[in-house]
C-alpha cells in the first residue's frame, strides 16, 4: 500500500542559510533548468493573475510547472506583489512555493519563496549578463541600476558572483532616500564608484550594463537614441521599455510565448508592427551558439519568470534541508486517508 508522503515547511531563515553564499550554484541549477526548458523536458503553463479593481498596482500570479529528470519536481509559486507594501515598511512581494510529489502527486513541501523568487531572478539575469556579454565579445565596465529594491540587491549579488565587477556603478531611483540606502549598500559591498543619477535616462546613457528593476506598469523609457551606445540591458521589469526601443535592439527572451504577453515591452512592440521577427531567439538559443547577439547593437533581454526555474532552486533549497537533518515536517497533515472511513 503507498502511503502518503510527509508534509514540510521550510521557513525563510532555513532558505536564506542555504542559498547565502551559494550564489553560483544556483546560478548553475538555473542555467540547467534552462536548458530543460530548452531541451522540451518541461511543463509551464501561463501565469495565472489574480487582480484588484480597487488596486490596480496590486496582484498575486499563481506559475505552476513541472521539471523533468533529473530534477523531476512539480509545483506552484504564490506570489504576490502589493508595492504599496513598500511605504508602509513592508517588502512590495510575498511568496510561497508548494512542491508535490511525483508519484502520488501530494504536496509535500511548503517554502517560504520570496527569497526563492529573488534568487533565481537575479540567477537568471547574471547567467544572461554573462552568457550575452562572453558571445558579443565585449565586457562591461559600467553597471548602471534603475529601481532599487531586494531585486536590484540580490542582482548585483549575483553579478558579482559570477565574476562581474565595474569600474563604475550608477543608481536610479524615484524616491531618493531608497537611491541614497543602495549606494550605501554597494559601497559596502565594496562596488567602487557608486553615482546617484538624477533620471534613468542619464544613468542608461553612461552604463554598459543596464539592470531594469522597477514595478513600472508601462514604458517610462522611450528614445531609441538612449542606447546609442549598444548597452546589455537586464529589462528584468518587462515593462520599462517603448517599443521604439525594443524594435532598435537584439532582443532575447527566456521564453518567447511567456514573454510577448501581459502587456510586456516586447508583447507591445509584437501589438505594434504585429509580427515577432524583432525577437532574436531565447538565451538557450545564445547558450546553445545559434544565436549571436551582436555588439554593435543595443542588446534587451526580457525574462518572463518561467515557474520551472522556482521549481529547480526550491528543489535545490528542500533537498539541501532535508539533508542536514532539519527538514521540519507536520504531522497528521494529511489526515481524511481512508477512502470508506
Amino acid at each position: 500500500m503507498t502511503r502518503a508522503p510527509s508534509f514540510a515547511v521550510v521557513p525563510g531563515e532555513q532558505v536564506a542559510g542555504v542559498l547565502h553564499g551559494r550564489e553560483k550554484q544556483v546560478t548553475d541549477v538555473v542555467a540547467a533548468a534552462y536548458r530543460l526548458h530548452g531541451e522540451g523536458r518541461t511543463v509551464n503553463p501561463d501565469s495565472y493573475f489574480l487582480r484588484f479593481p480597487d488596486r490596480p498596482s496590486a496582484r498575486i500570479i499563481a506559475l505552476p510547472a513541472s521539471v523533468g529528470e533529473p530534477v523531476d519536481v512539480h509545483g506552484v509559486k504564490w506570489i504576490s506583489s502589493f508595492p504599496e507594501n513598500v511605504a508602509a515598511g513592508l517588502p512590495r512581494a510575498s511568496a510561497v512555493l508548494i512542491l508535490n510529489d511525483t508519484a502520488t502527486g501530494y504536496p509535500v513541501a511548503c517554502l517560504e519563496s520570496s527569497i526563492i523568487s529573488a534568487a533565481r531572478t537575479a540567477a537568471s539575469a547574471a547567467l544572461a549578463a554573462t552568457t550575452l556579454a562572453a558571445a558579443r565579445g565585449v565586457t562591461p565596465r559600467r553597471a548602471g541600476f534603475v529601481g532599487v529594491g531586494l531585486i536590484a540587491r540580490y542582482v548585483h549579488t549575483y553579478l558579482a558572483a559570477n565574476g562581474l565587477s565595474f569600474d563604475e556603478v550608477g543608481v536610479f531611483d524615484l524616491v531618493r532616500e531608497h537611491a541614497e540606502g543602495f549606494q550605501g549598500y554597494l559601497e559596502g559591498a565594496g562596488a567602487g564608484s557608486v553615482t546617484i543619477h538624477d533620471s534613468a535616462e542619464s544613468l542608461v546613457a553612461e552604463s554598459d550594463l543596464v539592470v531594469l528593476a522597477t514595478v513600472a506598469g508601462e514604458p517610462h523609457l522611450h528614445a531609441p537614441e538612449l542606447l546609442a551606445h549598444n548597452p546589455l540591458v537586464l529589462h528584468v521589469s518587462l515593462r520599462d521599455l517603448s517599443p521604439e526601443i525594443i524594435l532598435a535592439s537584439c532582443n532575447i527572451v527566456d521564453d518567447v510565448e511567456h514573454c510577448l504577453k501581459a502587456g510586456t515591452s516586447p508583447h507591445l512592440a509584437e501589438q505594434r508592427v504585429g509580427n515577432r521577427s524583432f525577437v532574436a531567439g531565447t538565451l538557450y538559443d545564445v547558450m546553445e551558439g545559434r544565436v549571436v547577439p551582436p555588439a554593435a547593437r543595443p542588446v534587451v533581454f526580457s525574462p518572463f519568470g518561467l515557474g520551472v526555474l522556482d521549481l529547480a532552486v526550491a528543489s535545490y533549497v528542500h533537498d539541501e534541508v532535508a539533508a542536514s537533518g532539519d527538514l521540519m515536517t507536520v504531522p497528521g497533515f494529511f489526515h481524511e486517508m481512508k477512502r470508506y472511513g
